[in-house]
């Protein structure tokens, strides 16, 4: 035989030797199995040509892998293939060594011997390995940890598995194998209970198993409630400028709760002058500081999440404040000879307790003064004016928490009561579609204001006023005050 020498590429080893010949390898498949993670050897058994060693190339294919996913060849860097660096190794003459095992490793594998410059003792050259990774169970998918539903509804849960062997999907409520019927369909990766009663709601458990372990995974199917107020809001007062809180703790389920704040009914998000100052926590508590008399009111709590219809709780807020005067007329005109009232006029919360006036700087106390009489709401009432009651007066208010201040000077002026210059006869006759004309003009100070009334009807108002019947027709004239 003539030797020719020659160069040849095997993958990604350049070898430059001579002819190349397959080595005898055994032709029947072996089946090898690896717990995943674990270090497994694939086998590939040849021997050498009239046994001699000589060199030999070695190359290990994976099926539906283009590329050899390991080559070696003596004196040169093996190589791995892709997802294979660090893991495949040779070990003995061909075998090789898997470190790391995982699930996508399972599969065929085809071992091949090649020779340098020897003829082939036999015509096959392959050996196949099948691998199994064996693998406890994992959830591909799982249903949820709580599931909420309303009786009458249908519910789905599902729940893949993946491992090798396949695991096998079972079901369990409340500890106590669950078996298909006729509202509930158990299929390899889901469970669906249709027509939910009250006796569906529990633990359900879903349980994959093969050989190399289990899993399981735990729902509870709840029934979902609307919320509810546990603890409401209660009456109280505040003093102004200080601070409030109102509670409003709720429970539902789900315990997706909403709370809503309403001030006498308007959402307090939309009162610009409240929400400033105010603010709801998460648990529902509200908020607001500092106060004001204008916060007063009734304050509602309305809880909802999302089922049935919202429930709300309401408390009335009083924000007290010292006794204060909120007008206060520069000029009082009081007519002589008739009754007179001069006016504090106050708002406190609570309500005044009294009211001290001075007159001329000096006190003025009307049990001193006969014909003056304090009224209920704190104004002065004068029985018979006279000019003795003209003078500069203020008053200042008190109740439990004392007074705001002193009014401004309201200065009395006492003037004679309005009188006629001109006014109307008693009686008035005239021929049907003729005019008839009644005057009334009035003097004072502050001029007076002339109204007339026909049947207790006002028919004309200002400080000169006349009426015309005209055929038959009513025509109002005068100037308006």
């Amino acid at each position: 035989m003539v030797m020719k020498k020659t160069c040849h590429f095997i993958v990604f080893i350049s070898v430059c030797s001579f002819a190349v010949y397959s080595g005898i390898t055994q032709s029947e498949p072996e089946y090898t199995t690896a717990l995943l993670g674990e270090d497994v050897i694939l086998p590939c058994t040849f021997s050498f040509p009239e046994g001699t060693p000589v060199p030999y190339v070695v190359q290990w294919q994976k099926q539906d892998v283009k590329i050899p996913i390991y080559i070696w060849y003596d004196g040169y860097p093996p190589h791995a293939g892709e997802g294979y660096e660090g893991r495949a190794s040779l070990a003995g003459l061909a075998a090789l060594n898997l470190t790391s095992v995982r699930e996508a490793d399972q599969g065929w594998y085809e071992c091949k011997v090649y020779f340098l410059n020897r003829p082939p003792d036999s015509p096959k050259n392959g050996s196949w390995v099948h691998l199994d990774v064996l693998a406890p169970p994992h959830f591909k998918l799982k249903p949820p940890d709580t599931v909420y539903v309303k009786v009458g509804e249908s519910v789905t849960l599902n729940c893949e598995a993946i491992g090798t062997p396949l695991p096998v999907i079972s079901w369990t409520k409340d500890n106590l194998p669950l078996q298909p019927s006729p509202s509930i369909q158990i299929t390899a990766s889901e469970l669906r209970i249709n027509n939910i009663q009250q006796s569906d709601i529990g633990d359900y458990l879903c349980v994959a198993s093969n050989k190399e372990g289990k899993v399981s995974s735990l729902t509870k199917v709840i029934v979902a409630g609307p919320a509810v107020i546990t603890v409401p809001p209660r009456n109280t007062s505040k003093l102004e400028g200080g601070k409030v809180e109102f509670i409003c703790e709720a429970k539902a389920l789900p315990a997706n709760i909403t709370h809503r704040w309403y001030h006498n009914g308007v959402d307090i998000t939309q009162l610009s002058w409240l929400e400033s100052r105010s603010l709801i926590r998460k648990d529902g508590l509200l908020f607001i500081n500092p106060l004001t008399a204008e916060d007063s009111g009734l304050y509602t709590c309305e809880v909802s999440n999302g089922i049935g219809n919202p429930d709300s709780a309401s408390a009335y807020l009083s924000v007290e404040y010292p006794a204060r005067v909120t007008y206060s007329p520069t000029i009082q005109y009081l007519p002589a000879g008739l009754s007179g009232i001069l006016r504090c006029y106050v708002q406190a919360n609570p309500p005044f307790q009294f009211i001290n006036w001075t007159k001329d700087r000096r006190p003025f106390d009307p049990n001193a003064n006969p014909g003056v009489i304090t009224l209920n709401n704190g104004s002065l009432l004068f029985q018979r004016v006279s000019h003795e009651h003209q003078g500069r007066y203020r008053c200042t208010p008190y109740n439990v928490h004392g007074t705001a201040g002193t009014s401004n000077i309201m200065e009395v002026l006492v003037r004679d009561p309005p009188m006629f210059i001109v006014k109307p006869h008693d009686t008035y006759q005239k021929p049907v579609n003729s005019e008839v004309k009644m005057p009334c003009v009035g003097s004072g100070q502050p001029k007076p204001t002339v109204v007339w009334r026909r049947d207790w009807f006002n028919l004309c108002y200002g400080t000169t006023c006349s009426v015309f019947l005209e055929w038959l027709a009513l025509h109002l004239t005068g100037s308006r005050g």
